[in-house]
Formats: C-alpha cells, structure tokens, sequence
C-alpha cells in the first residue's frame, strides 16, 4: 500500500530523553500525513542517570546510550545527523551547520545545556567538561586509557557540588582505583557552597559520611578561581596540585538561543509555556534542560526532561490539527537516588534520606527499564496500516487540500513530473553550477544542454540510478553523486558535467520542494567539488525518493583506464573498506548501530577523486569500482577483459567497515548477496576457508564503494590504497581468484 501523502513536518531538534518518548509516541500510533524528523548532533544520546555508573564502570557504552539511528529505524521517524546553530523563524527553517536549513511546520527543541567554562578562568584550556553529557562518553574511555600505565600521584579534581559533581567524584574514585592500578589515586570535590544545597540536610550528612569513609576530599564554600594545567586556585586563596579537571557547575544555554527571537528567561533558556510551547512563537516548542517553564520553575534535572516527554508528545499532535493546548504541572519533589560508584546509594525525598546497596540495585532497576524502552525493539512489529490511512484534513492547508482532493488518482507519465513552480523555485535556491565547456546548462531552460568536447579529449559517459536507503535527503544526495561519478573515476578521467533524475514521494508541495532542494543540494555538494556541472535532469512523482545522474567526464583516450590491463606481479589495491551492503541491510530492519551507519556513511559520502588521481600518478595499469556486484565479482570482471591471468587475494589483509563481520556473524546479508554468490566458483579455496569471517565480504554489493586497481610491484602506495592481493599468470589458478590467508 502507498504510504499516506505528507502533508506536514513535525521537526524535533535533539535527542534527549523528552524527543526520545516523542518518537516513539509517534512510531506507536503515527498520524499519518505528518513527517516525523529527528534532527541529533549526537546520534547515540546518554541517558544522564546511568552516567556516574558508565564512569564507575558498572555499565558499558551501549547500555547507557540510546541509539537513535535504531530507534528511528523501529519508529518510522526520519534521522538527520546534524548541529543546529539556529532558527529562521519567518520562513519556518531549522538552521544547520555546514548544510542547508531543514523546514518545519512545527519544531520542538531537545538540545540539552552548554557547559559554563567561562565562569572559571583557564577551565576551556586545562579542564574537561561534563557537559554537553553526549560527549563525555568517548572522552571518558580516552581519559582512561591515557592513565591506566599511570606511575606515581595521579590527582583528580571534580568542580561542582551539586548531584552530578558528588556521583561523577565517587565513580571516578572507584574507577580509577581498578584502572589505574601502578597509580597513587587521589580525588577531590571542590564547591563554592555546600554539596547537594537543594536536597534534605539528612542527604548531605550522609554523603559527606561517605566521602570521608572513602578517602574523597571534600572541600565545600570555596570557590574555584582559576584552573591551570597542573593546580586549581580557590578564591581562599589555596593552590592544588592537579592532574586532571572535570568541570560539573551549572551549565548555561547555548548562544544561538539568543539569536531565534524567541523568549528567554534570565539565563537564557527557552521560556515555554506550562503547555511546552514558547511564550513567543505557538508553532516552537521546548523541553528538557534547554526549556523554562516559567509558570513552574525546576532544576535543571534528568527527572524533569523525562516527565516532559508525554505531555510534549501529546500538545505536539493537538498542535498539528489545530487543537487547545492542554497545560503540564511538573511535581514538586521527586525521589532522587544518586549512586556512590561502589555498589551503594542514597535515596532522599523530602526531608528523608537513606542509603545501601539495595537501593542501588532500586536504582539500576528504574534505569534499565526505562532505557529498555527505547534500546530494544518492539516485541510485536508496529501496526504499518495506520500510515498508510487517509490523513486527517485538519492538517492539510489549501495546498494540502488539493492533494488530498486528486490523491487516488495521480497521474503518469509526464503528469507525473514535479510543478514548475516547485522546480524553478528549487534551481533559484541551488543557484548556477560552476560550469568549464558548457554552451547550455541548467540555468538557461532550453530543452536540453550542450558541452563542448577540448581538443586532444575523449568524452566518458556513465549512469546510475537507486532509490533511496536512508532517511537524509541530503546526505542520500551526496552518496547518490559519489555513486555516479565512481564510474568516471575509474576511468582515470576529470568528471565534467551531469543530469540529475530525481524522484520524490506524493506530498504536498511545499514538502515536495523542500525534499528535492534537499537531494540535489548533497548533490551539488559533491558534484561542484569534483569540478562536475549539474547541467540539467528531470524530475517526477513516484512511491519514495530516488535519485540517478548520467554524468560525462574528459580524458586523453590513450590514458584511460580499463577494466583489462592487469599482469603478473602487479599489487592489487582497495580504495575503500567493504561493508556497506550488510550494514544497510541490517539498518533498514533497525539493527545496525548508529555509530555503523554513520562510520559507513563517512566512507560513502567520500569522493574518490583524490585516490583516482593517486592511481595514476603511481602508474595504474587496471582500474574498476566496487559497487552492485561486489569484490568478487568486479574482480572477475577485470581478470576476463584482461584474459591469462589469475588473482591471489589476501583474505585477511580486506579493509573492512566497523560492524560489518558483527552483522555478518547475526545473519544479516543484503537481498543481492545471493546472485552475487554465483561468483563463488570463481574462487579457489573457497569451501577451505568457508568459516573465515571476512568471506561475506567478497559478495557484499557495496554503494559509493571504493576503487579497485593493479599497480606496477614496484610503485608506492599512497594513503588512499590498501593491498590486498598480487596478480599471477593463468596457470598459478584455474578459476581465476584463489583466496589466502
């Protein structure tokens, strides 16, 4: 069944706990016709409270961050990895760094606090941060590693009293004390009034029982005046020897929130309404710690952004279809349980406060149901009927109305194009591409273009065309260009111009602009540093996005390079690590790990330019690119148009993309694996080796993959190239590729 037409976005700036219930409010009883976005600067979020513990030990990476490509992937919401630096409020924009604005017709904002450094003299320079939390993670397991040989003092100071400060101390005591071993571990918590100041009194009596039971120095109404590379400064006047800094004090807003217009309140969060909408704009809303509600004021706390999840989730969809907002009253007082790092907390609520290892494990308990709901899919598959069900009219506008008035009888053929309308305003948003021997181009709408060919030059034409495998129109533009040009690239040749073939989804057509500007924008992105003019294309109406290009290039024909050429003793090199089949394979069913996804992204998303241009420069006598039917078969390939000669290719030495063996290992195989599995009998040694972890791998259909070439043994490989294997004469291997490890 056709998904329901989009009629509106629904755009979630952050990934913290609240946007996180939202999208999965969402997932689990969508409306159709509106598009969820999630756009995150971190794409696996922390859930605060399990912190101290990920830095205690207790818990690993995974278990303490949500993974919001996964949680996405179950849910239907679409996942932009992506900073926002701000908000275009008159033409409705989400502004990002180093890449086009994103539309709304309504935002909400979840992107947490900044760390306040400047408050301290020297903190940016000498100290590390907690927050942004998202961060702390990978710089945690850096710090660790950097001390675990540690000989002699190592002394850690921890600024802020408050619970984040007093959990992060006593976990990095206990850490450290297992880690660091050859280390004479030392911590201290400095505040400038008393810890927890906003808990029961019993609280602090027993966590300062605890600090001293621990060895933990506890130094409290001392302000930190300033921070070196090797001693704090109090405003006592007293000087520590330090050897490390974490920074816990009260964190700040960030300083684009000035910039959208909207109300603050006096630090400089978002003002928001007790219904979670801004006080200035009623289609922006806000939660978290980045938010303030002003008729309720609460600290900055874990708890508050959790409890702001279902009533956002619900104002959000009353919001859409022109619905009363319904008001949210935050509790007052909240049980708070702050682990010690050992297996121990105190729990305090109201004026009590008690303490023990079972209310650490009451503590783990809460924790790990609630990220449960989030890190593990639904057990029964999600109803998909309710998305493809007629939108409610209430969201659709006079635009909307049109669509949903002709939906059941869209049109073909050339009725099926993209309006003009949409089109020129997309190609005046784009602007000229940067052209070299184009007569006609893209900005003079004649009925085709027309280049001119230099003397001495040969002209290389290639096309390729897929529909999309992820949610970023952007980002699925700029793999689609790289996949393209791939062709021209293995030629040897300069890419020198292109035509475009896009398609995009029923929807209405502000929305339908806006998701072609977007590919075409990750297009030119990649086309305009290659030096290759978008000169054209045409564009139309189908069940989902895709995208194509036919692109020319230019070469000296007598330097082109071919399939054919290779011989004996020649390297064999890879440009790029192979896995990207399986790990999109696993993505789509919501089972790949964001930090996969993105690692093979990064490599899709990178030209192959440059390693072309090493090829030649190092004397390549043979060149292809891995793309649709894998190693193996682009191999094969090459080692018929060159006839008598055989391939030893070295198993172990295969560049592979991280996540990619973990999933080959679960099952999971890209629907084109098995007619690329016909290649196996090419392969000697094959059944010998056939529980080797790397054999997948010769099959996987890659996108946007790397370069495969044959250079001359003696000729010094660059950066760009890894040697996985060594041409032979014919008679060395019968069938063409033997396999070694």
């Amino acid at each position: 069944m056709q998904p329901a037409p989009l009629l509106k976005d629904l755009v979630l700036v952050g990934g913290g706990h609240s946007h996180v219930h939202v999208v999965k409010s969402f997932g689990m009883k969508p409306m159709p016709g509106v598009r969820v976005t999630l756009i995150g600067r971190d794409i696996e979020t922390p859930y605060s409270g399990m912190i101290p513990g990920f830095v205690a030990g207790t818990y690993s990476f995974d278990e303490c961050h949500i993974d919001l490509a996964r949680l996405c992937a179950w849910t239907g919401a679409r996942l932009i990895h992506a900073e926002a630096i701000g908000l275009d409020r008159a033409n409705r924009q989400v502004l990002l760094k180093d890449r086009p604005p994103v539309s709304y017709d309504l935002v909400s904002l979840d992107v947490g606090s900044s760390p306040s450094m400047g408050a301290i003299a020297g903190a940016a320079e000498h100290a590390t941060p907690v927050k942004p939390i998202a961060e702390l993670g990978q710089r945690w397991l850096g710090f660790l590693e950097r001390v675990k040989d540690w000989q002699g003092a190592l002394r850690i100071a921890v600024i802020g009293g408050g619970a984040g400060g007093v959990e992060l101390a006593l976990a990095i005591d206990h850490r450290l004390r297992q880690v660091a071993r050859n280390a004479e571990v030392s911590v201290m918590l400095s505040t400038k009034g008393e810890i927890l100041s906003g808990q029961a009194v019993a609280a602090r009596r027993r966590m300062r029982a605890i600090f001293a039971r621990r060895g933990v120095r506890l130094i409290e109404n001392a302000a930190t005046a300033r921070i070196d590379a090797d001693a704090i400064e109090l405003d006592t006047g007293e000087r520590l020897p330090v050897d490390d800094v974490f920074v816990v004090t009260q964190a700040s807003a960030a300083a684009w929130f000035a910039g959208t217009g909207l109300p603050l309140d006096e630090r400089g969060f978002f003002a928001v309404e007790p219904t979670l909408a801004s006080s200035g704009d009623p289609l922006v809303f806000a939660a978290g710690d980045c938010a303030s509600v002003t008729a309720h004021p609460r600290p900055k706390a874990g708890v508050f952004a959790v409890r702001h999840g279902p009533p956002l989730a619900a104002n959000l969809r009353r919001a859409l279809v022109g619905q009363t907002l319904e008001p949210f009253t935050p509790q007052r007082r909240h049980l708070s349980i702050l682990g010690t790092g050992d297996g121990n907390a105190v729990a305090t609520r109201g004026s009590w406060a008690f303490e023990g290892s079972w209310v650490w494990r009451w503590k783990d308990h809460i924790d790990r149901n609630w990220m449960r709901m989030y890190r593990e899919p639904p057990a029964k598959p999600m109803d998909m009927t309710a998305r493809t069900a007629p939108p409610d009219p209430a969201l659709a506008d006079a635009d909307g109305k049109r669509l949903l008035a002709d939906i059941g009888m869209r049109c073909g053929g050339c009725g099926a194009k993209v309006g003009a309308g949409v089109l020129d305003r997309v190609l005046a948003r784009l602007g000229p591409s940067p052209a070299a021997n184009v007569t006609i181009g893209i900005e003079s709408r004649d009925d085709a273009a027309m280049i001119e060919v230099p003397a001495g030059q040969a002209l290389v034409q290639s096309v390729d065309f897929f529909r999309t495998f992820i949610d970023d129109p952007f980002t699925f533009g700029e793999v689609a260009a790289v996949h393209a040009l791939g062709d021209v690239w293995a030629m040897g040749a300069r890419p020198h111009s292109a035509l475009a073939l896009a398609v995009v989804p029923a929807a209405a057509e502000r929305l339908m602009e806006e998701d072609l500007f977007q590919m075409l924008s990750g297009a030119r992105r990649i086309l305009d540093g290659a030096g290759c003019a978008l000169i054209g294309g045409h564009s139309g109406e189908g069940p989902e996005a895709a995208l194509g290009f036919s692109v020319n290039g230019l070469v000296v024909a007598s330097q082109a390079l071919r399939k054919g050429g290779l011989k004996p003793g020649d390297r064999l090199v890879l440009t790029k690590p192979l896995g990207t089949g399986v790990i999109f394979a696993a993505a789509m069913r919501g089972m790949a790990k964001a930090r996969w996804i993105e690692g093979a992204l990064a490599s899709m998303r990178m030209p192959s330019g440059d390693a072309a241009r090493a090829l030649v420069a190092a004397g390549a006598r043979a060149c292809t690119d891995v793309t649709g039917f894998g190693l193996a078969g682009h191999l094969a390939e090459m080692i018929r148009a060159t006839g008598d000669v055989s391939v030893e290719l070295h198993l172990d030495a295969l560049p592979v993309l991280p996540g990619a063996i973990e999933l080959f290992a679960q099952g999971f195989a890209s629907s084109l694996q098995p007619a690329n599995l016909r290649a196996r009998h090419l392969i000697e040694g094959l059944d010998r080796m056939s529980g080797h972890a790397k054999i997948p791998l010769l099959f996987d259909p890659q996108t946007a993959g790397g370069l495969l070439a044959a250079l001359p043994a003696e000729a010094s490989l660059s950066d760009h190239m890894t040697h996985i294997g060594t041409i032979k004469s014919r008679e060395e291997c019968v069938t063409g590729i033997r396999i070694v490890i």
